[in-house]
């Protein structure tokens, strides 16, 4: 029987660190991060009978007003062996037991494993054949994905039996944590055959910003406000929400604090003007494209290409095999934004992923469904 426990911060670094779902979201840091935001946080491990760590989680905690009962949230988590000879069961009722304990009403969680994968290729070609035939409002899941993970499929089959529900969005942005990502694997392959997989006139736009004098450099938390005063330009030209730079700030304290190469701050500027930005975060063999802006309103401002290309080099040089552009909607309506956000990366080759999801468990059902019932009406 599988046991869950706290753990030491030390002890759960050593555990995670060895973990193939490690992402920087299950990490010690972004718990810290999140603390400042009025979540509790605690590091979880599940323990065999010999006492041989086998699971892990950090977990996160936020008081409802007025109530002495709590969220769970486990954000891209939990990492545990999602395919091991334990049926699920066995990782989670110990877990479902121990945040009863806490007074934890609801947990939600959004597991790191990828489901489907679609390459860029075949997008861009389903892409053209929707026109030729005339159809529109077509989305990402109306093209067969090159890949179809059925142990995955059989993961979701599992939870549903325990009691878990997906809480599926219309779109990859309705949940915590975007359900479709693009990434590009680097792993096989040299940097010239990284570079040669690009869009052809993605790599002329990195050569048009090298030969205009373009130059990317790391910045420090000193560069933060221009970083955030570009966010705030973008987010005004998109109509959306941006944070507060003491977000970043702590971001940055936090992160580095746990390793100094866990955040990293790349800046593009010609004539001491700042053309674009953009935040990375990595754990090893992973590097994210987590927050990014730039300058201009154009899609072809060539600095943005070569802030990425720079970014991926440096993924590369430190041994990372996937570099994460994050987030894309599955809109394929060309006069969309959010498409020309997906368009943007593709140009870079790799491949979408979708995960399995966002899901809620209710640990005390009557409460969890009155709490869903205020979040509806609200």
């Amino acid at each position: 029987m599988l046991q869950i426990v706290s753990v030491d911060r030390e002890h759960y670094l050593d555990f995670v660190e060895t973990q193939p779902y490690r992402n920087f979201m299950q990490y010690p840091s972004w718990a810290d991060l999140k603390t400042e935001w009025k979540w509790i946080s605690e590091f979880l491990g599940w323990m065999t009978g010999e006492g041989k760590m086998v699971g892990g989680a950090v977990v996160l905690y936020r008081k409802v007003p007025g109530l002495n009962k709590f969220l769970a949230y486990i954000p891209r988590g939990p990492m545990i062996d999602w395919f091991s000879s334990y049926p699920l069961k066995d990782w989670f009722h110990p877990l479902f037991h121990h945040l009863k304990k806490r007074n934890v009403f609801t947990v939600k969680m959004d597991p790191p494993l990828v489901s489907k994968k679609w390459s860029a290729e075949r997008i861009v070609q389903s892409i053209q054949d929707f026109k030729s035939h005339g159809l529109k409002h077509r989305r990402l899941t109306d093209i067969q994905p090159n890949q179809i993970f059925n142990a995955v499929e059989y993961v979701k089959q599992e939870l549903a039996e325990i009691g878990w529900k997906r809480n599926g969005g219309k779109d990859s942005f309705d949940t915590v944590q975007p359900q479709f990502v693009f990434r590009l694997n680097m792993k096989g392959k040299s940097m010239e055959q990284i570079f040669s997989s690009f869009n052809p006139v993605w790599q002329n736009r990195i050569r048009q910003a090298e030969s205009e004098g373009i130059q990317v450099y790391l910045g420090t938390e000193n560069d933060l406000p221009d970083f955030h005063d570009l966010l705030t330009l973008a987010a005004k030209r998109e109509q959306s929400h941006v944070r507060d730079i003491s977000y970043f700030e702590k971001m940055f304290e936090t992160l580095i604090l746990e390793n100094p190469y866990r955040i990293r701050l790349y800046l593009a500027q010609k004539n001491k003007r700042l053309l674009s930005a953009a935040l990375a975060v990595r754990v090893d063999g992973h590097t994210w494209d987590l927050y990014n802006a730039r300058r201009s309103d154009s899609l072809e401002d060539p600095s943005a290409y070569l802030l990425r290309w720079k970014m991926i080099q440096d993924a590369y040089r430190n041994g990372d095999r996937i570099f994460d552009f994050r987030g894309i909607s599955t809109t394929l309506d060309e006069h969309s934004q959010l498409y020309e956000l997906l368009k943007f990366k593709m140009g870079f080759g790799g491949e979408a992923c979708q995960f399995m999801g966002e899901w809620d468990y209710p640990v005390v059902p009557m409460l969890h469904w009155a709490f869903d019932m205020y979040m509806k009406k609200r």
